[in-house]
């Protein structure tokens, strides 16, 4: 029995070494596939750069209330005072997320002056995708609502944003407005450059153009004078008896989209909301809210 157990356990100890030695491999060995990082490229490549903005302002509070009088006359003619004061404040627009996207709206309903509605909307767009910029996505959210208008604008962020491949031209990134000034020149309307433009073409043409240039003027238009890009849409919908005019002004700066939309039916049988001064101070609110995000 003991001769036995002397060649067993020998022999046990040769098998175990053979099996260890079969399974570790040796650090020259060169077999070092499955340690390869797939991961390392793409983490070592720069990713987008992110947007301006990480918070919105509270909507309701930034109309002053001279621009509620003027844009929503009725107002002002509320008798009750606290019905007053709580038209002035406005309501807050449902939402889930406050640091993504808020709202508020404001009404006057009046026998004599009709019916005005002011709707702002603020949103803040955050891209989920490394390879693509706050700004870019924001863009692509930007470029879809001109679409709804009947705009073609061209985009200045590249789908990749600044993330190093397919970036945007210095031309294209590097000054605010250029790219839509080139959209503006290919259609060959002037309703698409800034008003400025507009002011002094109108100044050298007056005795040139026909009435129904002022109209052309106030049509659906980009702007180069808010933020990034911006652009107006003028619709005029509703029965002959009672048009409903609705403006809608909608711009971009960095990663943040502000819409202002000002809607405005008369009382009278057949009076059409007036679409100058409608475009004139829906424009005027929107450039007070430029550069009103915080960091």
């Amino acid at each position: 029995m003991q001769r036995k157990s002397y060649a067993y356990v020998p022999g046990v100890a040769v098998l175990l070494t053979a099996l260890l030695a079969g399974c570790t491999g040796s650090p020259d060995s060169g077999d070092g596939g499955d340690d390869a990082k797939p991961g390392e490229v793409s983490a070592s490549a720069p990713a987008a750069k992110p947007g301006r903005y990480r918070t919105l302002p509270e909507p309701c509070a930034q109309p002053e209330r001279a621009t509620l009088d003027e844009m929503l006359p009725g107002i002002a003619e509320v008798p009750d005072q606290r019905q007053r004061e709580k038209a002035y404040e406005g309501t807050a627009s449902a939402t889930y997320d406050t640091d993504r996207r808020v709202g508020c709206s404001w009404k006057d309903d009046s026998a004599e002056g009709g019916v005005h509605r002011l709707t702002l909307d603020f949103e803040r767009v955050v891209s989920y995708d490394a390879r693509v910029s706050d700004d870019a996505r924001a863009e692509g959210v930007y470029v879809a609502k001109a679409g709804r208008a009947g705009l073609e604008v061209a985009p200045t962020e590249s789908p990749e944003g600044s993330a190093g491949t397919g970036s945007a031209s210095p031309d294209a990134s590097g000054a605010p407005g250029s790219s839509k000034g080139a959209s503006a020149s290919a259609s060959g309307s002037p309703a698409k450059t800034s008003k400025g433009k507009k002011e002094k073409k109108g100044d050298a043409d007056a005795s040139s153009e026909a009435p129904s240039a002022d109209e052309a003027e106030l049509g659906p238009r980009l702007l180069d004078d808010l933020g990034d890009e911006a652009f107006l849409n003028d619709v005029l919908a509703g029965p002959e008896a009672a048009p409903r005019r609705t403006v809608t002004v909608v711009f971009r700066t960095s990663n943040a989209l502000v819409t202002v939309e000002y809607e405005a039916q008369s009382a009278l049988s057949g009076e059409v909301p007036d679409s100058k001064e409608m475009q004139d101070t829906a424009r005027e609110l929107a450039r007070t809210l430029v550069g009103k995000f915080g960091e």
